[in-house]
């Protein structure tokens, strides 16, 4: 048996503490390397890195350093995507669009909150970082948020629905002008430093508008995350739209449908649906992605002035709760 065969067996035997389950059956030895100087080099994939990697890394210091007499070692840690046979998989729902200004992000808020008038554990991330509004829709107050002892972000809570969002760090008021490895660090902590509800079901994901830097590090977080498009009636939009829903499956996520927003404003004096912003963009959207056109929501006001969430008495309301089952079914 050669040296580096050698770490393997003995990495092998090391107890994931997450997972319970050894290195070895968690396929979590993912490169061995030695230099010239007799530096180890390792790659290690653990379940939790926030709770185990301190441990696990003093565990595989005596392993390398004492038992095999090595003078130096070096380890990157990663993410472990293993699930265990009886474990929880939260399901991951991004909404997206092509362009601004479509209602993506009161789409996503009103879908988070249809998820748990359905019974589910629901979290909403807002990960449009240069034009986060959640707080707002929500009608959150933005204010630092709390930690747990071992400094995990507490999200914020709208009536028992979890929000994580880059609002709650900023200054108010103040203009986000990060570039995209800083964005990059900020969906990191979002999936990894944050203390959501260990039940959590569903976490919704508020997408930027586009194809960009955050799209592809959404896809290296959760690559089986089902993505909903939102658009609106009107060609030019449903045009940008199909672009967007073309590269979330370019980069592996499956689209499976389409919301057209804002597709026409019921008048009450005439009892006419109005087309203000034309007809057909969300159907032809969908029939070019081969996916269904899962709700057309109309043009309206919620009951509550003080937030952008509808009511189940709220006609919105009682489509976004249609359109929330219709989504289960189709995930579930």
């Amino acid at each position: 048996m050669n040296k580096v065969d050698e770490i393997k067996e003995l990495l092998n035997q090391i107890i994931d503490p997450t997972l319970g389950i050894s290195f070895k059956d968690a396929s979590s030895v993912i490169d061995v390397k030695i230099n010239e100087d007799q530096v180890v080099d390792l790659k290690i994939q653990l379940k939790s890195r926030k709770k185990d990697e301190n441990h696990i890394k003093l565990e595989i210091a005596r392993l390398i350093k004492i038992k095999l007499g090595y003078p130096g070692l070096r380890i990157e840690f990663s993410d472990s995507k293993f699930n265990l046979e009886n474990e929880k998989k939260v399901m991951y729902i991004g909404v997206i669009s092509g362009k601004g200004g479509v209602g993506k992000s009161s789409v996503a808020a009103n879908l988070a909150v249809a998820f748990k008038r359905l019974g589910k554990i629901v979290g909403i991330i807002d990960a449009d970082v240069y034009g986060s509004s959640l707080p707002s829709i929500f009608g959150l107050p933005i204010e630092p948020l709390s930690t747990t002892e071992d400094d995990l972000l507490i999200p914020a809570d709208y009536d028992g629905l979890e929000v994580m969002s880059p609002e709650f760090f900023m200054p108010k008021n103040q203009p986000l002008m990060w570039r995209g490895p800083m964005l990059g660090k900020l969906i990191t902590h979002f999936f990894n430093d944050v203390a959501w509800n260990p039940d959590i079901e569903i976490i919704v994901l508020d997408l930027p508008p586009g194809t960009g830097d955050i799209q592809l590090d959404i896809q290296s977080f959760v690559p089986d995350a089902s993505m909903i498009l939102v658009t609106t009636p009107h060609p030019n939009a449903s045009h940008v739209a199909l672009k967007a829903g073309l590269g979330a499956k370019e980069i592996g996520h499956e689209v499976i449908g389409v919301v057209e927003n804002m597709s026409y404003y019921y008048n009450e004096a005439s009892a006419k649906n109005e087309f203000i912003f034309g007809e057909g963009g969300g159907k032809q959207v969908a029939e070019l992605l081969n996916a269904p056109l899962l709700a057309q929501i109309p043009i309206n006001q919620p009951k509550n002035p003080e937030t952008y969430i509808y009511t189940l008495e709220d006609m919105n309301g009682k489509l976004y709760y249609a359109l929330a089952r219709k989504i289960l079914e189709l995930i579930q």
